[in-house]
């Protein structure tokens, strides 16, 4: 099966941010932004949860779309990390893959 993967090797189909846009799901993204400030601390609230992927057309929620890894790849000409040879020592991806390990086997898995 074909996984929406992000340029930092997130999978947006497993994402409640894209799946409450997908779904106009107004509970979902209410439920997101509370375990997303509990987990991260951030000040989102449900009318900031949409976005329909990294790297698919429409809505981009605005962490995304100001997001530095995604700038990186955009810089480098890449759809996603794997792309790129410094993977697996860069500083700029290395904060989220230390949360989320799954992303970085994600983009490994893709080449």
């Amino acid at each position: 099966m074909k996984k929406t993967i992000a340029c930092c090797g997130i999978n947006c189909d497993s994402c409640d941010a894209r799946i409450a846009t997908l779904t106009n799901d107004n509970e979902l993204r209410e439920k997101t932004a509370a375990t997303w400030k509990a987990q991260f601390g951030a000040d989102i609230t449900p009318e900031m949860i949409n976005c329909t992927g990294c790297r698919e057309e429409g809505v981009k929620f605005a962490h995304c779309s100001e997001c530095e890894i995604r700038k990186c790849a955009d810089a480098k000409g890449f759809k996603t990390c794997a792309s790129c040879d410094m993977l697996d020592t860069c500083d700029t991806v290395k904060n989220l893959h230390q949360y989320l390990p799954e992303a970085l086997t994600n983009l490994k898995n893709l080449n």
